[in-house]
């Protein structure tokens, strides 16, 4: 297992616009990714912005933001992973995609849809968890309302190593997301790293960021707010096994199974 070097994308993203997204990521991690990285974390909906709007906007499989992704993998040589809306034997998902730089994917689409939002009368949700290995790191990512949800994401046995949260939190809820980040981290002894967009949507809905990087011990390693932001920050490895050695919280879990 190894210390690993992760790239957080904290945007503004343009509302149902996909082509100028992809072009104001590619502008931004050329510009800031000067060293080589293990992992590109982009928001939620990272080409569209949190939209209802599938049939206009939801891309198949092959189509042209999964194309991107697979590139700027290669580009970087790392893997890339953000959640897009996507059509799918004619169901709509929001779907993360974890993009590596041999062209090949895993995907997690969002299990709790956010229903004051409409979500769940578009989207269908998922009922699998993903998780994937990096460089020695067991890593389970999360999309946005998910954070809400402490058993879905519990570390049984555990599981993970370092838990994902890609999402287009609004501002005006921004306190539940700076408490739950931490609070996961510290209840299931990982590494949580959330990453946000910033500005308003086309509903008018001003998103703060706040993406964050949090370690076991609940100690902030990243945090910006309001403003665009490319930052490579390393996670290590050495403190995650000496706080599991040290507080072995984990192991006196309650055992349980969720229905999926």
């Amino acid at each position: 297992m190894e210390n690993l070097k992760i790239t957080t994308f904290q945007g503004y993203l343009f509302w149902e616009n996909i082509d100028k997204n992809l072009q104001n990521i590619a502008l931004r991690l050329s510009s800031s990714v000067r060293t080589k990285t293990d992992l590109i974390i982009l928001p939620e909906m990272f080409n569209t912005g949190f939209t209802m709007n599938v049939e206009h906007l939801a891309e198949p499989m092959n189509g042209k933001t999964m194309q991107w992704m697979e590139a700027t993998a290669q580009k970087y040589n790392c893997v890339i992973t953000g959640s897009l809306a996507i059509k799918d034997n004619d169901k709509y998902y929001n779907r993360l995609i974890w993009m590596r730089p041999d062209g090949s994917y895993e995907c997690y689409d969002k299990r709790h849809l956010f229903a004051l939002g409409k979500e769940h009368t578009i989207y269908s949700p998922g009922n699998k968890k993903l998780l994937v290995e990096l460089n020695g790191w067991k890593i389970c990512p999360m999309i946005c309302y998910d954070l809400r949800f402490p058993v879905w994401i519990r570390n049984v046995e555990p599981q993970y190593d370092l838990l994902l949260i890609v999402a287009n939190w609004p501002e005006r809820r921004a306190l539940h997301w700076r408490t739950l980040i931490p609070a996961r981290a510290v209840e299931n002894q990982a590494y949580v790293i959330g990453v946000n967009r910033v500005g308003h949507d086309g509903n008018e809905v001003y998103h703060s960021g706040d993406s964050t990087c949090i370690d076991p011990m609940g100690n902030v390693v990243y945090y910006k707010r309001d403003e665009e932001d490319v930052y490579t920050f390393t996670i290590n490895a050495e403190e995650l096994i000496k706080t599991r050695r040290a507080l072995p919280f984990l192991k006196d879990m309650d055992s349980f199974h969720i229905n999926e």
